[in-house]
């Protein structure tokens, strides 16, 4: 992927023109271990930077994928409902989570690049 983001929260972010797709890292599946659910927003549903956009669980927990920009939904991905183990086999691929169109693109300010990223998760092991 090209010019991807990441976030404390763990998810990234790829941007092209005003739209970013948006899922979890590899770190956090690996942290969440077997996917068993996707629960994904209404495509046209607006979000905040920071509002829940997606809800994933394991067979370890349950955890909240949060917007990192501020838009609109314009996009989910099904298959996932349907395969949630695809999140563990292809988390910064295939298994993204949600399109937004951007409001703001000044919100990618601030996020990391994959060495910054890197160096966040190693620090925080």
């Amino acid at each position: 992927m090209t010019n991807v983001l990441f976030t404390e929260d763990h998810e990234w972010i790829s941007v092209d023109g005003d739209v970013a797709t948006i899922g979890i890292t590899d770190h956090a599946q690996e942290q969440l271990g077997d996917v068993v659910f996707v629960e994904l927003p209404e495509v046209g549903k607006e979000v905040a930077k920071g509002d829940e956009a997606a809800v994933v669980e394991s067979v370890k927990a349950a955890s909240e994928v949060y917007a990192p920009l501020s838009g609109e939904i314009i996009e989910v991905n099904g298959d996932l409902e349907g395969e949630p183990s695809k999140v563990n086999q292809d988390a910064e691929g295939a298994a993204w989570f949600v399109k937004i169109k951007l409001l703001d693109t000044s919100q990618l300010e601030g996020l990391m690049d994959a060495a910054a990223y890197k160096a966040f998760v190693e620090a925080n092991a």
